[in-house]
């Protein structure tokens, strides 16, 4: 792990040199929360993480207690090992403009994208793009799901409404509000994933796992 300096009070930690280095850095943004809610990062107010890097900012007037940090960074396994993710279920209507193109695309029926959708153990590996918009992996590495191994279509809309279920790239997402957007979307959920007046303004964070439910009772699970 490399240490960058990243501005006042603030450092970017870089797994890129790391054997696993997406693993990495999730293991120890999970541990890095935990060790901010038990008090144990004093000055420390976000923790930013990313595919393979995580971003600490400390406060101007205190900055960062190197020693703290290095001993949570230490601990990460443990800690990774002690703090339960939390679990959301978000129910889909697969009904996307993109859907037949991807079954196409694999040689698949609609079904069969579907079902790997939803059969897919999800975990946010960071939070970035728009409020509420997570980058969703296979929680198992050696889970494979082809519909979002696709890239992204060659050109983007101006439009994506909010609540629309994508893929592209390797990862899934759900569009928490309108924007523009080049993902391959698959369906549309009623779920909520951004709302500014709530506490926490998203059920999703980075560690959460996400399955997804077929509205139509074409689960995979």
């Amino acid at each position: 792990m490399r240490e960058r300096p990243a501005g006042r009070g603030a450092v970017l930690l870089d797994f890129d040199a790391t054997p696993s280095p997406r693993a990495a850095a999730a293991d120890a943004a999970v541990a890095l929360r935990a060790a901010v809610d038990a008090g144990a990062l004093p000055g420390v107010v976000d923790i930013v993480p990313a595919a393979t890097t995580i971003l600490v900012q400390g406060s101007p007037a205190h900055g960062i207690d190197d020693l703290a940090l290095h001993r949570a960074l230490r601990a990460e396994s443990d800690r990774a090992a002690e703090v339960p993710a939390d679990e959301v279920v978000i129910t889909v209507h697969y009904d996307g403009p993109d859907l037949h193109d991807v079954a196409r695309e694999l040689g698949w029926t609609t079904g069969a994208v579907v079902a790997s959708h939803t059969g897919t153990r999800w975990r946010v590996e960071f939070m970035g793009f728009a409020p509420g918009f997570g980058y969703l992996v296979p929680d198992d590495p050696q889970d494979r799901c082809p519909p979002c191994e696709l890239p992204r279509r060659t050109e983007s809309r101006p439009r994506v409404g909010a609540g629309s279920v994508a893929v592209a790239a390797g990862y899934s997402a759900v569009y928490p509000g309108v924007s523009p957007g080049g993902w391959n979307l698959l369906g549309h959920t009623e779920a909520r994933l951004w709302d500014a007046a709530a506490t926490p303004p998203s059920p999703l964070a980075a560690g959460t796992f996400v399955w997804f439910r077929d509205a139509a009772g074409e689960s995979g699970r």
